[in-house]
């Protein structure tokens, strides 16, 4: 299936969801409301090769359910999280033509070590017709997963890291997008998805937010010697990730979101409810401008150069009316275009942190995130986690 040509830049998010509604969708019952899901996988598609571009791969899973601080019986499916790494392993596999099954994998893994204790997945990192499976867990045990990915590729073999995770995250980024309606203003659910992502950023973590009566925001964190330690939000924040006392880190999560909208969380001139709600929640907020938007969209979508061909193929197969899977995930990819879109994200690598401007915290940018999540990584964890 093709779209028609479209050379024109987009101006805003709703002229682009127009053109893919008339261009892609145009077979669709509800062609709208499918070019907008659309839009939201994309948008979790570019935060996570975001990650990939910050050398972050080995350290990340993808919707993993993460329990509330002090109720564990209570979990929350998070997009993103980033875990501590205990060991690695780096495997060479034959191409045979035949799937990366988890449990091909542990069977070449078992040569270097023993992992009793460990349950395997049914998952496949790579399909023999060639769909990865992004942040793929081949085992599960009590307190760990085993994570493949693939490193690199020759003509006879793959090269494949096998990362022993913590389940326990150290940060999570979350993307919020909601989209609007003909006729309508503002998206019916928007404030309930906020409400939703605010409850998690608030939830999970051992750094507590306290509102006091003048507005100012106060941090207050439990150390397992029953001291309850309370100062300024953000000079706690910053005094434990700067920190080696495990009391401090063992339950701390570093909440990041990541926003986009065509004119339904904020104005130019004003921050709406709904923007206000996950600013004050979130560690970290940031938007994807809607310039950053359409610019991946024309650059990989509606007119790529050949070099990322394969990234508009998968797009348009997964969206196809005949189409026979999705291709086009943040869980599954076509390997080809996954390659395509590693080297689209370091190519542009400064173009792309452009796109992402900051809400809160104020003043912050991209480059004090990922100082601080390399800080976070660099932690002695198997010490921290005893």
């Amino acid at each position: 299936m093709e779209t028609k040509e479209v050379f024109m830049p987009y101006e805003s998010v709703d002229q682009l969801q127009k053109a893919l509604t008339e261009n892609v969708f145009g077979y669709a019952k509800s062609s709208k409301k499918a070019a907008g899901r659309a839009l939201g996988t994309i948008v979790e598609i570019i935060t996570f090769y975001l990650l990939e571009s910050w050398g972050l791969n080995e350290s990340l899973s993808i919707e993993k359910r993460i329990p509330e601080f002090g109720n564990s019986e209570i979990t929350h499916n998070v997009e993103y999280s980033l875990h501590p790494k205990f060991s690695n392993f780096t495997l060479e596999i034959a191409k045979d033509g035949k799937s990366l099954t988890a449990h091909k994998l542990l069977k070449s893994l078992t040569s270097q070590g023993s992992f009793r204790g460990y349950k395997k997945t049914n998952n496949r990192l790579l399909s023999s017709d060639g769909i990865l499976r992004n942040a793929c867990v081949i085992a599960k045990a009590k307190n760990s997963y085993l994570v493949a990915s693939i490193k690199e590729e020759n003509d006879k073999n793959f090269v494949v890291s096998i990362t022993e995770q913590s389940t326990s995250p150290y940060a999570i980024f979350e993307c919020k997008r909601v989209g609007v309606e003909e006729g309508m203003k503002k998206g019916p659910q928007t404030i309930e998805k906020a409400k939703q992502g605010a409850y998690v950023a608030k939830s999970i973590s051992s750094l507590q937010k306290v509102r006091a009566e003048s507005g100012d925001l106060y941090g207050v964190i439990y150390q397992n010697d029953n001291v309850i330690r309370s100062s300024p939000y953000r000079e706690l924040l910053k005094e434990i990730i700067r920190s080696d006392d495990a009391n401090l880190l063992r339950k701390f999560i570093l909440t990041v979101g990541v926003v986009s909208n065509h004119g339904n969380w904020f104005t130019a001139e004003d921050h709406n409810k709904e923007l206000k709600v996950l600013a004050q929640s979130y560690d970290w907020l940031f938007f994807l401008t809607d310039k950053g938007l359409t610019e991946f969209i024309e650059d990989v979508i509606f007119n790529p150069l050949p070099k990322y061909q394969e990234i508009r193929a998968a797009f348009l197969a997964s969206y196809a009316l005949d189409k026979k899977k999705n291709l086009f995930t943040k869980v599954q990819m076509d390997f080809q275009a996954h390659q395509q879109l590693i080297n689209y994200f370091k190519i542009n690598a400064s173009k792309i942190e452009k796109w992402f401007n900051v809400i809160s915290p104020i003043n912050g940018d991209l480059l004090q995130l990922r100082k601080e999540i390399k800080t976070l990584q660099d932690k002695k964890w198997e010490e921290i986690s005893q």
